[in-house]
């Protein structure tokens, strides 16, 4: 693997998570990474995550690791990081998520993600200005899109191949934009990229405002989790250590550069689901939840769990079912993300008892 990694949203759920697998499987490696460590949710989550990789870098003196609190939608930093780091990989994290958010903050979405990543791409364009012998410029992109582009298709498994120009919300339109923005970019530059969808990612130290950590929080303090399309949804939960190998994999393998009859570059440009490839219900997917946090002891076993379920209609911007066509991720790169959700749960569930009580 090349060396200089760029990493954005490195305080992140899945940015720190990836920098921790990074530092601890590869020898000499150099990472910078940069969030903002926003408040959209508790801040105390992303610190915690930053002392993990700390705790981690300092068992590896050979390698560089550094942090910097920053906003990609700034122009002048992340030149900054471009021109003075000289990464060989992007991996483009950082991004207001969240569908429900969207619908009531529009301009966090608008600020993160296109401007963010607009920032993004044209430090990649411009790195090949300031390539010289030891440096060639940025040689992979890769980025985070959403399973929240597929909207309301009603075909499933979602495939990479069907068309999704339908986003029920700001979030998945603004995920679909970077898709579309990098295929620009690589067509007229020759910048390698590739977008990963991810879908319902979770794990221990996740993001709050996701289904399974909410319902936990609020069953502890007493209240009620409300259940949506009265528990007719069905999700693609994406374990995080799956979510990680999946893009350290397309990390090392960037679309080939070619130049078609035009004379102008083929887009070396590539999508991929990243999922678990099997659907949950969410009333099954709550009872493992309510049995892990029993187990991990957060909850006593005589907790009256039915006593807090509300079950409601669908909320704006959310669709019934997640599913996702993996056998590209499988044929390519030899991976499908396959980590029970039992096991997951309970790993998270024993993270909440450390972390909280």
């Amino acid at each position: 693997m090349v060396r200089r990694i760029l990493v954005t949203g490195g305080a992140g759920f899945i940015g720190s998570n990836l920098v921790l697998k990074l530092i601890k499987d590869i020898d000499e490696i150099q990472i910078l990474s940069v969030d903002n460590l926003n408040d959209y949710y508790d801040v105390n989550i992303k610190k915690w995550r930053l002392i993990e990789i700390e705790k981690e870098f300092g068992k590896h003196p050979n390698s560089f690791y550094s942090f910097v609190i920053g906003d990609i939608s700034n122009p002048s930093l992340v030149n900054q990081l471009f021109v003075e780091f000289k990464p060989d990989i992007v991996v483009n994290l950082a991004a207001q998520a969240g569908v429900r958010y969207s619908i009531t903050n529009p301009d966090a979405y608008i600020q993160s993600n296109m401007i963010g990543f607009y920032n993004i791409l044209e430090a990649c364009r411009h790195s090949y200005d300031v390539a010289d012998d030891g440096y060639h410029g940025v040689q992979h992109l890769v980025y985070a899109s959403s399973s929240s582009v597929y909207g309301s298709n009603k075909k499933v498994p979602y495939s990479t191949e069907d068309k999704v120009d339908n986003p029920v919300s700001l979030y998945a339109a603004t995920k679909k934009s970077n898709e579309l923005m990098a295929h620009a970019y690589s067509k007229l530059y020759n910048i390698p990229s590739t977008g990963l969808r991810f879908f319902t990612v979770y794990g221990p130290a996740g993001r709050p405002d996701m289904a399974y950590f909410s319902f936990t929080n609020k069953m502890i303090k007493g209240e009620k989790i409300q259940i949506f399309n009265y528990g007719n949804c069905k999700r693609d939960f994406t374990y995080i250590d799956d979510v990680v190998e999946g893009v350290i994999r397309v990390m090392q393998s960037p679309p080939k550069q070619e130049v078609g009859e035009d004379g102008l570059p083929i887009p070396p440009y590539a999508i991929y689901n990243i999922g678990n490839n099997h659907p949950e219900n969410l009333l099954e997917f709550v009872q493992i939840l309510q049995e892990e946090l029993v187990r991990a002891k957060v909850f006593p076993e005589d907790y009256d769990f039915e006593a807090h379920k509300e079950l409601v209609a669908m909320q704006p911007g959310d669709v019934p079912v997640t599913y996702a066509d993996t056998s590209a991720l499988e044929r390519d790169f030899g991976i499908k993300p396959s980590t029970p959700l039992r096991e997951g749960l309970r790993k998270f569930a024993e993270w909440y008892r450390d972390f909280y009580l």
